[in-house]
């Protein structure tokens, strides 16, 4: 779901004397001064969006290797260990950060690896498709498809 709020000055509401919204005079007003002359609208959108079919089909896909699997402990065991690398790898991460010039050091080079995989896979057409072939000949390979 989606939602907008938005804080509008009357004159976008009104034309003239006839108002766009019958029901902007049954709006409770604020009785802060500055506020007295703003409208507040909420407006939420609902339906399908791309993100929730996302989510459904990585779950499907998480529910067939479950399902496929013989070894269910060993499976058990890696999700342990990921997220045993997961815990360690912030821990690391935060010491590094509390290093002194590390940090800075390590943020130039982001930014200039950033700036070498903007110029290399994102600028010019050809490279986005070698790029897209890439990724779903990774994901062909990890998937096992």
């Amino acid at each position: 779901m989606a939602s907008i709020t938005a804080n509008l000055a009357p004159p976008l509401l009104v034309q003239g004397r006839k108002t766009l919204f019958r029901t902007l005079q049954k709006l409770p007003v604020s009785p802060i001064k500055e506020r007295q002359n703003r409208v507040a609208l909420i407006v939420k959108a609902t339906g399908e969006s791309s993100e929730s079919s996302n989510s459904l089909t990585v779950f499907k896909s998480v529910q067939n290797v479950w399902d496929k699997s013989e070894d269910r402990l060993g499976l058990i065991g890696l999700g342990f260990a990921a997220v045993v690398a997961l815990w360690a790898s912030a821990n690391l991460i935060t010491t590094i950060d509390k290093l002194p010039l590390i940090p800075n050091a390590l943020e130039l080079i982001g930014i200039l690896f950033s700036t070498w995989f903007i110029y290399r896979y994102l600028l010019f057409k050809p490279d986005r498709e070698e790029l897209f072939e890439i990724i779903n000949k990774s994901l062909s390979n990890v998937l096992g498809q």
